[in-house]
Parts: structure tokens; C-alpha cells; sequence
């Protein structure tokens, strides 16, 4: 090997060691950084716990119950008055977001439902019936089971109106006649005597009519 051969020889490996090594500094930037994993322990706080705990009176991004209308699960609260208004912003706006899933009458047959997915409970069976306002409210907020949390499509006031209009749902299969306002009782008798009338008007055996 000739003087020149073992020059560029010694230059090669000089300048392999260079980019090895600089490969090396590059890794230990990019792929393994110092950092604390959960819960692993740590030198540089006085408990050794690199978790800190949640510094006390703190909310956490996205959890401050900021809106007016804000209800608690376990309250049972309506913070709006319930009219006519509200009963049809409500029925307008649970047809358009709830009955996929839900069904027009509330009982979990929805199209999306009977095309295969999961069947959401029934509104009128007794343990939603006498769910407080507060569990419908959180569930329509931040979604329950394989429900999505609504808060970015239906605001807090449309959120109330769609539980009023459930409320009402479950009130037309559960309410007695006793109940209803005058005018509806009256309304109910008159239909039940056109249809007694129909019905007497079958044929008899003879040919005539009742």
C-alpha cells in the first residue's frame, strides 16, 4: 500500500468517525430526549414525583361549566319557561340531531338503529322517565355510551328546548285523560262518539241499518 493509499485510508475512517458520531448527537436529540414519563419519579421536585398534583381551585381546558344554562347532573332544575315556543324549537331541533339514533317517538328505533348500530334505550321506560333534567342535559353536553357529546352543534338554550320536547314525549304515553286541559277532554269525547257512530252503522243481517 502506497503512501497515498494509506493517507486517503486514514482520511475516510477519520471522516466516518466524524459522521458516526454526529449521527449519534443527532439521535439523542431527536429520539431520545430527556423527559419525565407518568408517574415516574424525579429528583427535581422535593416529593420525587415528576405527576405534579392539580393546583387546588383549578379547572382543567375545556371542563368550566361557563354557560348560563348550565344545570348540574344530579339537579332537576328547568332554567327557561316552558311554552309552545320552546316545545316546537324543540321538536324541530330533536328531529334533526336526535332521531337518527332515537326515533321519532323517542323509543330507540332510529334509522341509523335499525340499520345495524346500537339501539339507544327507550325515552319512555321508568328509569329515563324519572332521570332528573340535570343527566339529560350532561348527556346531550358531553355524550354517554356510544353517544357523542353535542356541545359543538346544539347550544345551551336548544340543548333545554330538546329535553323539553322529551319531557313531552314521555308525558303523551303515560298521560291520563284527567290531565288534559278541557278543551283536548272534549275534543277526545267527540272522537270517540264519531267512531261509536261509525261502528253503529254496520249492516244487519237483514239488510237494514243500525
Amino acid at each position: 500500500m502506497t503512501n497515498a493509499s494509506r493517507l486517503l485510508l486514514a482520511a475516510c475512517t477519520a471522516a466516518g468517525l466524524f459522521f458516526a458520531g454526529g449521527c449519534r448527537y443527532l439521535k439523542q436529540d431527536m429520539a431520545n430526549q430527556p423527559k419525565n414519563l407518568p408517574l415516574s419519579p424525579s429528583d427535581f421536585f422535593e416529593d420525587a414525583r415528576s405527576e405534579r398534583p392539580q393546583v387546588e381551585n383549578t379547572v382543567a381546558r375545556g371542563s368550566l361549566a361557563d354557560d348560563a344554562l348550565f344545570v348540574p347532573k344530579d339537579s332537576n332544575a328547568f332554567p327557561l319557561p316552558v311554552n309552545r315556543e320552546l316545545l316546537e324549537r324543540g321538536q324541530d331541533r330533536f328531529k334533526i340531531f336526535c332521531t337518527p339514533c332515537h326515533g321519532l317517538q323517542g323509543d330507540g328505533n332510529g334509522m341509523v338503529a335499525m340499520r345495524g348500530m346500537k339501539h339507544p334505550p327507550s325515552f319512555h321506560q321508568d328509569r329515563l322517565r324519572q332521570a332528573l333534567n340535570g343527566y339529560f342535559y350532561d348527556n346531550i353536553t358531553n355524550g354517554f355510551g356510544a353517544m357523542f357529546g353535542y356541545s359543538a352543534q346544539i347550544p345551551p338554550r336548544d340543548r333545554w328546548a330538546i329535553i323539553a320536547y322529551v319531557r313531552a314525549l314521555q308525558l303523551s304515553r303515560n298521560a291520563k285523560v284527567a290531565d288534559l286541559p278541557a278543551e283536548l277532554r272534549e275534543k277526545l269525547n267527540r272522537a270517540g262518539s264519531s267512531g261509536a257512530n261509525e261502528a253503529g252503522t254496520a249492516k244487519d243481517p237483514a239488510g237494514g241499518h243500525h
